[in-house]
């Protein structure tokens, strides 16, 4: 079912994510700060708004930073009946290097919810790297890609877009998961930046017979 998808951030991973899910055949468009900026000529001029309009779509992803992830969504006003897909990490460096700024009680995605009254805050796509998006497909066996969410009759909507990506789309439960998913991904980062390490990796379910 295609699905009205408005992307607030058109950097790499907000560019990857809405091009990956228009080659799916979903309407999306892209929410920036200046939609006649050059830097953004990469991407269809018809498919890009201010990121304080949410016109008609039906689920929002926030792609930028998580410091001001909070701010764009209150931007877009009434959040009423809409599916928000958190796929950010709240990332800080700190005196070992890279690391999380929250965890073990609360996670970037709870936070997020909670001021985003009205809509359904699902944590999902922060698993891996986002180059590997675009190559989801091509993993063997499949790489997944967990998804959070306490709107049970919602998730079905996020598992899809998340699965169209060419992911083994898993339910983790409810948001509170996030608290799990978001060091998961400090886990793939910190893999990521070990020197020679490839970055063309993901983690996958994997079945004993």
């Amino acid at each position: 079912m295609t699905q009205r998808i408005l992307i607030i951030g058109a950097g790499q991973v907000g560019t990857i994510l809405g091009k990956a899910w228009l080659a799916c055949g979903h309407d999306v468009r892209f929410g920036v700060s200046a939609p006649d900026s050059p830097k953004h000529a990469e991407l269809p001029r018809e498919r890009l708004q201010p990121a304080n309009e949410r016109r008609d779509a039906e689920v929002v992803v926030l792609a930028v930073p998580y410091p001001i992830a909070q701010s764009a969504l209150t931007a877009l006003g009434d959040l009423t009946g809409l599916i928000v897909i958190d796929c950010t990490n709240p990332l800080a460096m700190g005196p070992n290097g890279l690391e999380l700024t929250l965890g073990f009680d609360t996670s970037a995605g709870e936070q997020i919810a909670a001021g985003a009254t009205g809509a359904s805050v699902f944590k999902t796509l922060n698993q891996t790297g986002i180059e590997n998006i675009p190559h989801a497909h091509a993993f063997q066996p499949k790489a997944m890609m967990f998804v959070a969410g306490d709107d049970e009759e919602l998730k079905p909507v996020v598992l899809q877009l998340v699965a169209d990506l060419g992911f083994d789309a898993i339910d983790a439960g409810p948001l509170r998961a996030a608290r799990l998913l978001e060091p998961l991904a400090m886990l793939w980062i910190n893999q990521a930046m070990q020197p020679g390490h490839p970055q063309g990796f993901a983690f996958a379910q994997v079945q004993r017979d």
